[in-house]
């Protein structure tokens, strides 16, 4: 049986006014250093966005949250940073419209499953 390891996770969110702070729950992102596992899912709700930002162009904000798992996976030059710089990088504070949460931390025994928990309880 595989031994519990500590992790580090976000909510991803898009904040379509920053000025206004509110924001939609897009997605999250999960770094576990002890078994080397850092990914990101997202999974933008359109209508709940759609009804904060009225006009916005959906297509852009997906784009930028589709680069967030490539980015885990090693793509682009933020990738090949490695992992905890990436996941360090992603969660870092930004004035854009693409943003996380404060950073929390967990113990579990998969992190695979504790990414399809989280995000079935604050995303989806």
């Amino acid at each position: 049986m595989p031994e519990p390891c500590s992790y580090d996770y976000a909510v991803i969110r898009v904040v379509p006014d920053v000025t206004r702070q509110e924001f939609v729950n897009a997605g999250v992102i999960l770094f576990c250093r002890a078994r080397r596992f850092l990914a990101a899912q997202v999974h933008l709700d359109v209508q709940r966005l759609a009804a904060l930002a009225p006009g916005i162009d959906v297509d852009a904000v997906q784009r930028q949250l589709d680069l967030l798992p490539a980015i885990c996976a090693g793509e682009g030059p933020v990738g090949g940073l490695g992992q905890a710089e990436a996941f360090h990088w992603i969660v870092a504070p930004h004035s854009t419209m693409i943003q996380c949460s404060p950073v929390h931390s967990g113990i579990t025994l998969d992190p695979a499953g504790e990414m399809a928990r989280l995000m079935s309880t604050l995303v989806e």
